[in-house]
This record gives C-alpha cells, structure tokens and sequence, in this order.
C-alpha cells in the first residue's frame, strides 16, 4: 500500500496565525518523509472554529512538493463549476503530477446555507457540477440553464491529467464514485468490517459500469511515536473522550511497526492507498508525518 497524506486544516480561532505554520510544518514534514501524495480538506462557515482554505493553501504547498500527486477537497454543490475548473486548471497547472479532486457533497444545514444553498438537492447538484467541472477541465464550451452558465471555456488546464476521488458510505454515492470517478474514497470512520462491507459495494458498481479502478484509497485518522507505550497512552485518551465519534477500529495508533500491523489488514481487503490524517496538532502531528514514512516500507 501506499502511504499519503490529507493535512487537517481546522482550528480554533485563537490560533488563526499559528494555523498556516502548523499545516506547512506537516507538509514540509511530509516531503521529507517521501509520502506518495498530499491533499487538504474543504469547509466553509464553520463557526466557532477557523477553516484553512483549500486552493491558496495548495497553491503555498506546491512550492515545497514534488512530482507526486497532490490535490484536495471539493464540496462540489457549494461551488460554481467554473470557479471550481478554473481553480483547479490553475493548480493543476503548477504542480508536476496529476492533480487529485476529492470531490464530496457536503453536509451541514448552517454551512450550506451560509453559501446560498440548501441541502435538498445536493446529491444531484454534485453530479452535475462534477460533470460540468470535467467537461470545462477537458476543454469544451459548457452551458447550462441550472448554473446559468452561458459560453464557458476555462485555461490553463491540468497539463498532467486530474484523479476524481469520490467520497461516500452509502450505496447511492459509492455507485456515484463507480460512474463519475477515477475511484471510490474511503471514508475515515470505517472500520475493517465496515470498509469490507463497502469496498464489496464498490466493486459491484465497477463491475456494474464496467470500470476497473487502478487505486482504491481510504483515509485513516493515526497517531504515530516511536515509544509504543506512550503512543497507546495517548491514543487510548483521545478514543476514550469521543474522537469524533469513531469506533476503536477506524483509528491507527503506536509506533510505526504496530500502526503498519492495525492498517494492513485494509490493504488486504482490496486498499491501495492508505492517506493519513493526525489525530493530534503540533509537534506531535509532525512527527506522526515523519514517522509515516516508515510505513510504507513496513506495508509495501
């Protein structure tokens, strides 16, 4: 399996000017460590915490990343599709690898309605902006009267091709992610029985559509030390006051032999990617992203 990294960018306010060194800290951290892609999140209205947003933040990472993959998150019914191409056209235009779209449907009544929109349709707004987004991203002329878009062309675009990773749990956005995307992305509260469940889903729907993913990517929220003891003390800690609200299983905590030993058993269900987001903020996040590069060894 291969071994990425999906940076968290929320915050408490207070720390809105420490925020950006913490996010570059991981990054640079990850660079050093050799992990095999970097992506960053998407929110907006997010009180009472502070949200990092995803295009300037990506557009800063690039001038320290590589040739590998790199992209982020976009919560496709609260962006206009040509705001959205044009974004991403110009990412994709920097960066020296193919550059991934996570592309979700959101939730959350308050940041929808912060954005102008509500949550009624927005699984048939996702599938129609993603459409519309790749069509732009391919160079045509789009129209459409639902966006009101009217003789769109969007340039630069992405010189190295683009990845659609589509998130979802449910049957109806796993087929989405078989039809639409390049492939279907894990979500981070599953569990080895709850991601063998969905994984088994998804290749119904590949075999449905006829599609043959090359990666099949999860992400898992992990907490990495060199001293196993302490590691377990802190994880066992963060799982025991509610860690967003995820089982035991969904989570990856110790030193780098034994995070790798709770992670393999995804690959084995049919996992290529495992892409990383640390549990803690810190010091302590960075060296989780310095430490995972021993975990693609270990997992290879």
């Amino acid at each position: 399996m291969r071994v990425g990294i999906s940076i968290g960018t929320t915050f408490d306010p207070a720390d809105s000017t420490r925020a950006p060194r913490s996010v570059l800290a991981q990054a640079d951290a990850a660079v050093r460590a050799g992990l095999d892609s970097l992506t960053v999140g998407d929110r907006h209205s997010l009180a009472p915490n502070a949200y990092l947003q995803n295009v300037p933040l990506i557009g800063r990472i690039l001038g320290v990343w590589d040739q590998r993959p790199v992209g982020c998150l976009f919560l496709v019914p609260l962006w206009h599709p040509v705001l959205m191409a044009e974004q991403i056209g110009t990412l994709a235009a920097i960066a020296a690898a193919p550059f991934i779209i996570q592309a979700g449907a959101g939730d959350g009544q308050a940041q929808f309605a912060a954005m102008g929109k509500g949550l009624r349709d927005r699984a048939a707004r996702t599938e129609r902006g993603i459409r519309l987004v790749k069509a732009l991203l391919d160079g045509e002329t789009v129209d459409d009267e639902e966006w009101n878009i009217k003789g769109a062309h969007i340039a630069p675009r992405p010189a190295h091709g683009t990845e659609w990773w589509i998130g979802g749990s449910v049957q109806r956005s796993i087929d989405r992610a078989a039809r639409l995307g390049t492939c279907w992305y894990g979500n981070a509260d599953l569990t080895i029985q709850s991601a063998a469940t969905a994984i088994d889903l998804y290749r119904e729907a590949c075999a449905r559509h006829d599609v043959h993913p090359a990666r099949i990517p999860i992400r898992k929220d992990v907490f990495i030390a060199e001293d196993r003891v302490e590691a377990e003390r802190v994880g066992d800690s963060l799982v025991d006051a509610g860690y967003r609200g995820f089982e035991r299983g969904a989570v990856a905590y110790g030193d780098p032999q034994s995070v790798a030993e709770q992670l393999a058993p995804f690959g084995e269900l049919g996992f290529t990617d495992i892409i990383i987001r640390t549990m803690t903020r810190g010091e302590s996040a960075v060296r989780t992203v310095e430490l995972a590069g021993e975990l693609g060894a270990i997992l290879a």
